[in-house]
């Protein structure tokens, strides 16, 4: 990728070869109460999980088919306890993820306190190019950057290892 036009993320996913891991460290994100996923969770909604196709959207689908590519993909949540409404539908909906071929781990945060951490949620593809993911107070996205820089490509890499060695596999994770 030439250095003089920085790829976007959809460049990045689709061009990694090894590895694609993924650090999420709010407790909520912009959240619609009134309509869309969110919305039709608190109304009682819940995906079946016999029927993929009720469910299998694109990124799901994007997921399978890098994961079909040979590429690692893994997610980290660090989570406070006990968690917010928002993390109980990620974690109801998390299946779907697991189900497209993501290994996807929680992390209390009170066993994340000694972990060296960026500032910021983030993508690190094949541990050198970063999309940092931006949010304002309120969980909106203030959108995302892209970054090859070592130093922050190792900070990143070396904080997911450090979380996902302490993380619980979904399958095993029960939420309080």
């Amino acid at each position: 990728m030439p250095s003089s036009t920085p790829p976007t993320f959809a460049d990045l996913i689709s061009r990694c070869t090894r590895s694609a891991v993924h650090l999420e460290m709010r407790d909520t994100y912009a959240v619609d109460y009134e309509t869309g996923p969110f919305a039709d969770w608190r109304a009682g909604f819940r995906h079946d999980q016999a029927d993929r196709e009720s469910w299998w959207r694109p990124w799901l689908d994007l997921i399978r088919e890098t994961v079909g590519r040979g590429v690692v993909v893994r997610r980290a949540r660090i989570v406070s306890e006990p968690v917010s409404e928002y993390t109980k539908f990620l974690y109801d909906g998390t299946f779907t993820n697991v189900a497209a071929g993501e290994q996807v781990r929680w992390l209390p945060r009170r066993r994340a306190s000694d972990i060296a951490l960026p500032g910021n949620d983030f993508w690190l593809f094949d541990e050198q190019w970063i999309y940092w993911n931006h949010f304002t107070g309120e969980g909106a996205s203030a959108g995302g950057e892209i970054s090859d820089e070592p130093a922050a490509a190792k900070l990143c890499a070396e904080a997911f290892e450090a979380v996902w060695g302490r993380a619980i596999p979904h399958d095993e994770y029960k939420i309080r």
